[in-house]
């Protein structure tokens, strides 16, 4: 398969903005006193103050941009602002002191507020290298520097380096992740070889997984000093290679209307939406969220506590981490094994009754009232519990197992971000082993409407809808392209690949379509806050309760494709309730996606789209 570069629009722009702070540095720190540089060879008299070292500059890390190159992690140039001690190193510590309160001082007049730098600090600094420079702000801001130049002051720089930003703010933060600084500033006797300033590495999401490939290799920067110790050059020997670029799958404008969705509707959930003809995640959006920015250098005490102590839990994404209850979305995989194993066809019909006992259990259907006999399509558009207890236990345990795990149900969907769940089927091994008993007809009843020891994640639920979709391809799904240097040369890249076809009849296969479009769209379907105008969307609505009783929580679903004719996206919406909350797929999960769908296809937008009273339901 061929790959489409994504190519920045400006490469020779890219190119001078990663190597702008290094002319820089060189410029602002080179000496006056000698232009060219010298190999000192200290003798017995000299070796004292005559030395040379190579320190390593680190690279500028490399982009992360959604699918068609625009920044989703990128770097800015920063200054810090720094003291420079003349040399040779000759001040007794008063007047090291000295000359570094007075510059102290006068940044702070400059910078309308106090710098506080310990005595230690800066005599510790200067002990030990006092020929770098001692950094006394970091990330000053743009009005500071303006300041700085404007006043220009003998012994003070700015020192310019790259900072991580993040310039879609929280969008996508679960996914991109966050760095983290390697190491706090060196206060030490300087070694060769060590770095000018402490590196960032990737400590979740993309920026984790690929922090090798973004990282790049270090550059060379050379300062010598003569036999009085004074400096007499400093050049940079070898330039930084920019670490590579990493191009996701994802569509910045559907991750923007999935995140914008979840937060109008939904104080915790996730949405994701896939192109079903080749696997490729294009929105992975988990709510809350969180702002990578927060980490950049790096995150406050506060803060960190702040997030941790968030009863919404903002760190945890959702969309591939946390596993749930799928309820009636479930009944998918069902009507598949019940027609693959011969067990209903197109015209059989089972009673939709109030209530049904199953051993010594009585199961009850969300609808109070007798639906009277239905056949598989009716079911799945009212989503008659009553009748999937009867089909599911017909069908039996084993076949519902099998074509749930060909749908991708109970195994990673393999993304390259740390921690996705698996989920989990409740076959005989597992019953066993926690309940010390195999599957029972009990155990079928809930297992037929999506609940029980049942999980799932919104990711596996996304895929399971892509598959039925296309006609039964199971893609690899796909949320990294490429990985590309800065000249454009790729890498790495992942193709799109099939892994397998699920084999369903077409029979089935279509009346599966026909049943999720009539949900969407029929009198008696339970997701009308979904349904489009001039688009067709097939779909189905889940609500699951999970968690001890006495802290129950309400899972609400919407999963499905559109258009139902030709598949552009597949897609799964999770609304996760409070404890005791009264919520369904159709009234909290159907409209996140029917905003979405109505700002993609250009149609009305969801206020001016009346509700059903049916919208309420399962």
């Amino acid at each position: 398969m061929s790959f489409i570069r994504v190519y920045p629009r400006h490469p020779r722009l890219i190119l001078l903005f990663f190597f702008w702070p290094l002319a820089l540095f060189a410029q602002e720190t080179t000496p006056t006193a000698s232009p060219v540089e010298e190999s000192i060879q200290p003798t017995w008299e000299t070796q004292k103050h005559a030395r040379t070292y190579v320190l390593d500059i680190p690279a500028p890390r490399g982009q992360i941009t959604d699918r068609r190159g625009a920044p989703l992690a990128q770097n800015k140039l920063s200054y810090n602002l720094a003291i420079e001690f003349p040399t040779p190193a000759i001040f007794t510590d008063q007047e090291a002191l000295a000359y570094a309160h007075e510059r102290i001082r006068a940044a702070g007049k400059l910078f309308g507020r106090s710098l506080d730098v310990a005595d230690s600090a800066i005599l510790k600094h200067y002990h030990n290298r006092g020929f770098l420079s001692f950094e006394i702000a970091q990330n000053v801001s743009d009005s500071e520097a303006e300041a700085i130049r404007g006043h220009p002051s003998a012994g003070l720089a700015l020192k310019p380096v790259y900072r991580r930003v993040y310039p879609n703010g929280s969008l996508a933060g679960a996914v991109i992740g966050y760095t983290g600084r390697t190491g706090r500033t060196a206060d030490g006797i300087v070694q060769n070889g060590e770095v000018l300033w402490p590196e960032t590495e990737g400590r979740e999401g993309l920026e984790q997984t690929f922090n090798s490939m973004l990282t790049g290799r270090h550059g060379k920067f050379k300062v010598t000093f003569d036999q009085e110790g004074r400096k007499t050059s400093e050049r940079i020997v070898e330039p930084p290679v920019p670490g590579y670029n990493v191009v996701t799958t994802l569509d910045l404008h559907l991750e923007q209307l999935a995140e914008k969705a979840l937060a109008a509707r939904a104080k915790r959930g996730a949405i994701v939406i896939m192109d079903p003809n080749n696997g490729d995640i294009v929105a992975l959006a988990s709510w809350p969220t969180f702002d990578p920015n927060l980490f950049v250098p790096s995150i406050s005490t506060a803060d960190f506590k702040k997030l941790q102590a968030d009863p919404n839990i903002p760190l945890l994404p959702r969309a591939y981490r946390s596993a749930y209850p799928p309820g009636s979305t479930f009944k998918v995989a069902v009507g598949i094994a019940a027609f693959e194993s011969g067990t209903i066809t197109p015209q059989d019909q089972y009673e939709c009754v109030p209530a049904l006992d199953v051993g010594n259990t009585t199961f009850h259907n969300w609808k109070k009232s007798d639906r009277g006999p239905l056949n598989f399509v009716q079911a799945l558009t009212e989503s008659c519990d009553t009748w999937f207890y009867q089909a599911g236990i017909a069908t039996g345990a084993e076949p519902i197992i099998e074509w749930a795990a060909k749908l991708g149900f109970g195994a990673k969907c393999g993304i390259p971000l740390r921690g996705e769940a698996e989920g989990r089927l409740p076959n005989d091994e597992y019953m066993k082993a926690v309940h010390g008993r195999k599957i029972l007809n009990g155990d079928i009843a809930n297992l037929s409407i999506g609940q029980g020891d049942l999980l799932v994640t919104p990711l596996q639920m996304a895929q399971a809808m892509a598959i039925v979709a296309n006609g039964g391809t199971c893609y690899q799904t796909r949320l990294v392209q490429q990985v590309q240097t800065v000249g454009n040369d790729i890498v790495a890249a992942y193709s799109v690949r099939a892994k397998k076809t699920i084999d369903a009849s077409s029979l089935a296969m279509e009346q599966l379509h026909t049943a999720m479009v009539d949900a969407v769209n029929a009198p008696a379907g339970t997701a009308h806050q979904a349904s489009l105008d001039k688009v067709s969307v097939a779909g189905k609505t889940g609500t699951a309760q999970w968690g001890p009783k006495e802290k129950e929580r309400t899972a609400a679903w919407f999963a499905g494709f559109v258009p139902a004719e030709h598949p552009q996206y597949a897609f799964a919406a999770l609304y996760e309730g409070d404890v005791g909350s009264k919520v369904h797929g159709g009234s909290a999960a159907a409209p996140m996606i029917g905003r979405i769908l109505r700002e993609i296809y250009g149609e009305k937008s969801e206020e001016e789209k009346p509700e059903n009273e049916e919208d309420s339901s399962d």
